[in-house]
């Protein structure tokens, strides 16, 4: 593989206190924004909240605007407009009504048909979402991210070991709950979409955090005159090339989406590439400091 990086000495461990402490302050941030969720009091889409989604396309241009006047005129209130960049589309959201969700969107369209004429408004799709179900939504979501934090303890302390496999949790849940409380910080909506863009967030940032684990299992069996802290040094700086040519490449990706995928997965592609730094960040500031502090430094060379 290309190196961009060759032969660094870089005292990443020797760093590892401040940025724990930082990483310690994303993760509280995080945790309020999980409590606020489980509460309801979130910025949450429709998925979790319940609700109605109409997007509509038009035959000809229109303003955003004045969709935003026909509804208010026409009796709907707290609403989304989001205006889709192709064909003349519009989405429109509505969270946490109180009247019938099916007669609501219906009215909806009623409105629209009659301010902009029926040959002029096609109906491409209606999501309705009932409060019973959205809340359902949001605690299986919150099961789904558990079971898979237990999945990861698991399968890293069997191939590894335990400590290893606790560190990688931590390292996780850690990028987990930090890109879950900078959206909360954003305002932005919290939505199935966005739990899609975590889970795959936790699966990028384990396999960076194997490859990191790897080498440090591997140079721990042969290094024995040095102490636990400079093998694991050594070890991500070994590999720091591979990691980051890994990174950007995944984060171009993201960033090609973010630019260019359109404003349905805006959010997802951002969720993704903030998951991406943050995931680069934790397998080596804090996956690596967890195992190193788990093993008492000397004590990790014991197992061969």
């Amino acid at each position: 593989m290309i190196e961009i990086f060759r032969n660094t000495k870089i005292d990443f461990m020797g760093k590892r206190f401040i940025a724990l402490t930082f990483s310690a302050i994303l993760t509280v941030i995080g945790l309020i924004a999980a409590v606020q969720v489980a509460r309801g009091t979130a910025n949450l889409g429709i998925d979790f909240a319940g609700g109605t989604a109409v997007q509509i396309k038009f035959n000809t241009p229109i303003q955003l605007h004045e969709v935003r006047k026909a509804l208010e005129d026409g009796g709907v209130r707290d609403f989304d407009l989001q205006e889709l960049t192709t064909e003349n589309k519009v989405l429109i959201r509505v969270k946490k009504s109180g009247a019938s969700i099916g007669a609501l969107s219906e009215n909806m369209i009623s409105v629209l048909s009659q301010k902009f004429s029926q040959g002029n408004v096609v109906v491409d799709s209606t999501t309705e979402i009932g409060p019973k179900v959205g809340s359902k939504l949001r605690t299986d979501a919150m099961w789904a991210g558990i079971a898979a934090m237990i999945g990861i303890l698991i399968y890293i302390g069997f191939r590894f070991q335990l400590r290893f496999g606790i560190g990688a949790t931590i390292a996780t849940f850690h990028d987990v709950f930090a890109i879950l409380g900078i959206f909360y910080l954003m305002g932005k909506e919290i939505n199935l979409l966005l739990i899609s863009a975590l889970l795959m967030i936790a699966g990028y940032s384990l396999t960076d955090t194997v490859v990191v684990y790897d080498r440090i299992r591997e140079n721990l069996k042969t290094r024995f005159k040095k102490s636990a802290s400079e093998v694991v040094n050594e070890s991500i700086n070994e590999v720091l090339s591979r990691t980051i040519i890994t990174s950007l490449t995944t984060f171009f990706t993201a960033a090609a989406l973010f630019v260019l995928g359109g404003e349905v997965i805006h959010d997802f592609a951002l969720a993704v590439m903030l998951g991406i730094i943050i995931g680069t960040y934790s397998s080596i500031f804090v996956a690596s400091p967890v195992v190193l502090m788990l093993g008492k430094d000397k004590s990790l060379n014991s197992k061969k």
